[in-house]
């Protein structure tokens, strides 16, 4: 599926250039290529495919050092994945799981699994979710994991303001709530301090695949989107387009190595 259409100025797949200006009404007094992050839309695809690219990049950065930092947008195909935890158990939507000699803990999921190298239990992507892998040299924001994922949080809590939708930090529960349902989910992988993996932000679409399993791990816990929360109608691509902006914008925040870490879940 080629979205390439839906974003003028997200840099496409294999076309290379200066990081992407700050955008109109952004930034304002500052040279457009100061915030040295590269955004590209990838639009829908499978995820070995996004795997793949965000090993190459990650690769591509600890060798030299010098690089933009990246942030990649996309939607995939309908995917299961689990980080790499001997405790399997939130494949089952009962959170228990027994398995035969030989049996594969996705024989009775819809979607393919991928065991892959971030914290955290199972969780679900698919269309109607919008995906941001960040691809970013940790070693410039302070080698800070934790004011990190408090970034994430708050780059999506204050997206979801702009659309009246109060969310929030749940203590020792990383992601980002909307009072007691989770509307998006957080996981990251780091090598040599270089990110990979990232957010799923719940847009729009069907949400029953969650049902399968015990998202995240966390026993009962409703999955919730923007779509349910507002009964508005949003797109990927629009949710992507005004990320961008604020991902621009504050990625000095993350940066900015005497800044305090945001108060927040573990």
């Amino acid at each position: 599926m080629n979205n390439r259409g839906l974003h003028p100025r997200l840099l496409p797949i294999g076309e290379k250039g200066p990081p992407l200006p700050v955008g109109e009404g952004w930034g304002e007094g500052r040279s457009k290529y100061e915030a040295s992050l590269i955004v590209r839309w990838l639009g829908r695809i499978e995820f070995a495919g996004a795997l793949s690219l965000q090993e190459e990049l990650v690769a591509k950065k600890r060798e030299d050092g010098s690089l933009e930092d990246q942030l990649l947008f996309l939607e995939h195909e309908p995917v299961y994945t689990i980080g790499r935890t001997p405790d399997r158990s939130s494949l089952s939507a009962t959170g228990f799981r027994r398995t035969r000699d030989g049996e594969s803990d996705s024989v009775h999921l819809p979607h393919p699994l991928f065991s892959i190298n971030r914290g955290g239990q199972a969780t679900y992507h698919g269309p109607g979710q919008l995906i941001g892998y960040p691809i970013i040299d940790l070693r410039r924001c302070g080698q800070d994991l934790h004011k990190y994922l408090r970034w994430l949080e708050q780059l999506i809590i204050d997206f979801l303001a702009q659309h009246d939708i109060a969310a929030k930090r749940r203590q020792s529960l990383t992601g980002v709530w909307v009072e007691d349902r989770k509307i998006a989910s957080i996981g990251v992988g780091v090598r040599h301090w270089i990110t990979m993996h990232g957010f799923a932000l719940n847009v729009c679409g069907d949400l029953s695949p969650f049902d399968h399993i015990v998202p995240c791990g966390i026993n009962n816990v409703a999955m919730t989107s923007m779509e349910k929360e507002t009964t508005k109608s949003f797109t990927v691509g629009e949710v992507a387009r005004t990320i961008e902006k604020l991902a621009l914008d504050k990625i000095s925040e993350l940066r900015n190595q005497g800044a305090r870490s945001a108060v927040g879940a573990s």
